[in-house]
């Protein structure tokens, strides 16, 4: 065999060994099936709630269910649940809610983009979405 045939030859078998690797792995590790925008992120208990909750539920679906989803379940290609342990109290407490609404907050866990600050909604109103959203955490074992 010739110099150059061996080269060829080379190539075409790395070629075939990468293809082959490529076709084993897409085997088994099958991508993900497509998500819809819009479509919830998470899966929630809905408990009983308080009468502050119920309260917190209200202003959520006001101010907050159009982006992060009717019980804070999360939107695909929107914003994040909050039904989540990164939003659990030792991690973002109350407070952060707080600022984030009067604020906006810098995309940091999720890659939805940049939350802006929620227009109209007032201190008592965060308040209480707070409080409806710490007990639905709760109820997913979020403490």
């Amino acid at each position: 065999m010739s110099k150059s045939n061996k080269y060829i030859f080379s190539i075409v078998l790395v070629l075939a060994l990468v293809l082959i690797a490529v076709g084993g792995y897409s085997w088994l590790y099958p991508g993900q099936p497509e998500v819809k925008m819009g479509q919830p992120i998470v899966v929630v208990n809905i408990p009983e709630l308080s009468i502050a909750a119920q309260s917190g539920k209200q202003a959520f679906d006001k101010y907050c269910a159009s982006c992060h989803g009717s019980n804070a379940v999360g939107q695909e290609g929107k914003a994040p649940p909050l039904i989540h342990r990164i939003y659990e109290p030792n991690h973002h407490g109350d407070m952060a809610f707080v600022l984030a609404a009067k604020n906006g907050v810098r995309a940091h866990h999720w890659s939805f983009g940049n939350m802006p600050p929620v227009d109209g909604v007032t201190e008592a109103e965060i308040k209480n979405i707070t409080i409806y959203i710490r007990e639905l955490q709760r109820a997913n074992g979020i403490n």
